[in-house]
């Protein structure tokens, strides 16, 4: 099975989730679909929440959040994912 990445941290995904970066470092991303439409026979998301999580388990879901935002883009939540999770990553 191949493995997706981007930017040299795994991608993947499960369902409308898409998970950004490694579990076994600190941080990690989450994106979530939130509104997409057709466009031929493609869902295209027009609407992504973005989220810099850390990965510690002793922490509750709501306190690991340490950033958010959302764009209209997979593309541009993807660009904005890689740039917080390299330099979450640069300071741990």
């Amino acid at each position: 099975m191949a493995r997706l990445e981007y930017k040299g941290h795994p991608l993947l995904r499960k369902d409308n989730m898409i998970y950004y970066g490694s579990f076994a470092d600190k941080y990690i991303i989450l994106m979530q679909v939130l509104e997409s439409k057709k466009v031929k026979d493609l869902d295209v998301a027009t609407k992504v929440s973005i989220q810099l999580q850390r990965t510690d388990p002793s922490l509750k879901s709501r306190d690991r959040v340490e950033k958010k935002s959302e764009k209209n883009s997979l593309y541009a939540a993807i660009d904005l994912a890689s740039v917080w999770l390299d330099r979450a990553l640069a300071q741990s």
